[in-house]
This record gives structure tokens, C-alpha cells and sequence, in this order.
């Protein structure tokens, strides 16, 4: 059976959006590896006639670089294990116990979601203050905790509740323990889940910059989305140089990514149940 001519139209759509979506990608890429003369020639080059490294080196020489790099390291190690930790023991509690004001506390989940973050960056920043935690990675870290949890406590949930109970009383059955029946059971099955939640905590730690702004003022402590500002001056912007330490920025969110993202495929679906 051949197919009809509305089958080709949807996937001339889809990759037109493919190309929308990957082409400024590309175009930050390929900047990266020109000269000055040729990000300014007309008519534009789709690729670099001569490529070369002289936009990296100069990125890789800030004295400030590898402090944002070591700072956003940093923020991202601790942020992930932790938020996955406690959201995950959180989420294991409302999926599989019932217990007073569970109801309230899901809508409360549900609701700080929504919240527009920049209408949360003054409290946040004065909150800080007070306790002695702005200007501090510490500070970063219990920001974004605040703010990745209720979307993972939320997404584990569904995971969590996917696990048919069947399994665990059955392993109990057998003389597992409740914990023995956890780490046997439930843990194995909802790896996606956890991989899915790391990869969501590391995009938001690594590349993060609303919050970053409000609550850093030493260079020192910079993050590289906020050390990549200081390429965009008063006297112009330095393109080659933004363009290229992007690059970098962008490479441990995009490798991290391609080593989990068979785990990552089968975990986007397999939190969609009714929990």
C-alpha cells in the first residue's frame, strides 16, 4: 500500500522543524571555527572556509574559565544526587503509602511548578541573604534544589506507581525483606525513571543562568552560563569567542546525554500510567 500524499506532507513538516530547531546549533558551531573577517562577510558562509582554533584558545586562556568550569562542576554534582535522592525517596512515599494530607501535598507539587521563577528571584535572593548563603555555591545548590524537586518528585512518582505491587509482595513472598524487595524490585524498574530525572537536574544545574545572575556577584564564582556574559561588553560583543565557549558549555550536557539516552527513550514513556 502506497502512502498518500498526507504522509508526505507530515514528514516534509518534520523536518522542516528538525531543521529550524538543529540550524541555530549548527550556525553557533560552525561560527566557532571562523575568523572575525568571515563571521562579518556578505553574503554569510554556511561553513568555515578556514576553519581554525583561535576562538578556543582564547577561551580556554580566560583566567576566569576554568573557575566557572570547576564552579558549574561543582553545582551539578551536588545538585543531582541530591535532588534524585530525595525526590525519589519522596515520590516512593506517595506512590506506594497512603497517609494524611497526601492529596494536599501532590497539589502543592503541582502548583509550585507553575510558578514563574522570575517572580521568585527577589525572595530567593533576600532568603539567601539572610541565612549568610547568597554569593555562594551553596546558595546555587539549595536554589535549584528547590526548584527541581517538585518536577521530580512528581515524575518518579509515575514511574514508582508503574511497578505493579504484585512484584514486591511476591518477593516478600519468597522472604525478601521490604528493603531487599526495593532493591530487587522497584530500584531495577525504575532506573529510567532515575536516569530521565538525572539527566532534567543536569541540564538545569549545568546551563542554569536566571538564578546564577541574582545570586553570584564575585567572577570567581561564576558559572559558565554567566562567565560567557563577559563576552558582551559596552564596546560590542566578541562572537567568536561567545560562540566557542558556548561549544564547550554545551559539550558535557551533549555527551552525558548520548551515553544515557537508550535509558533515557525508555524512560520518557515509562512513567505515563495512572498513579
Amino acid at each position: 500500500m502506497k502512502p498518500g500524499p498526507g504522509k508526505y506532507a507530515w514528514t516534509a513538516l518534520g523536518v522542516l522543524v528538525i531543521v529550524v530547531w538543529v540550524f541555530p546549533v549548527y550556525w553557533m558551531a560552525t561560527t566557532a571555527f571562523k575568523s572575525t573577517a568571515a563571521m562579518a562577510a556578505d553574503p554569510p558562509q554556511l561553513w568555515p572556509h578556514t576553519p581554525n582554533l583561535v576562538h578556543f584558545r582564547k577561551v580556554v586562556h580566560d583566567p576566569l574559565f576554568w573557575d566557572a568550569v570547576t564552579n558549574s562542576a561543582l553545582v551539578t554534582a551536588l545538585t543531582v544526587p541530591l535532588a534524585v535522592l530525595v525526590a525519589f525517596g519522596s515520590a516512593l512515599a506517595i506512590a506506594r503509602f497512603r497517609f494524611r494530607g497526601r492529596g494536599v501535598y501532590l497539589t502543592a507539587v503541582m502548583l509550585v511548578q507553575m510558578v514563574p521563577h522570575v517572580a521568585l528571584v527577589v525572595p530567593v535572593f533576600l532568603t539567601l541573604s539572610d541565612v549568610g548563603l547568597s554569593d555562594s555555591v551553596p546558595g546555587l545548590v539549595v536554589t535549584y534544589l528547590a526548584f527541581i524537586l517538585p518536577f521530580a518528585v512528581w515524575t518518579l512518582r509515575g514511574f514508582i506507581a508503574s511497578v505493579p505491587k504484585d512484584l514486591e509482595e511476591a518477593a516478600m513472598t519468597d522472604g525478601c525483606t521490604r528493603m531487599g524487595a526495593f532493591r530487587r524490585i522497584i530500584l531495577p524498574l525504575t532506573l529510567p525513571g532515575l536516569i530521565a530525572t538525572s539527566v532534567y537536574s543536569m541540564i538545569l544545574a549545568w546551563n542554569e543562568y536566571l538564578f546564577a545572575y541574582f545570586i553570584l556577584a564575585s567572577p570567581d564564582k561564576y558559572t559558565v552560563p554567566l562567565w560567557l556574559t563577559h563576552f558582551v561588553t559596552s564596546e560590542g560583543t566578541d562572537y567568536g569567542a561567545l560562540m566557542a565557549g558556548s561549544v564547550i558549555v554545551s559539550a558535557p550536557v551533549v555527551v552525558f546525554f548520548m551515553l544515557v539516552q537508550k535509558h533515557l527513550a525508555a524512560g520518557l514513556t515509562a512513567g505515563a500510567v495512572k498513579g
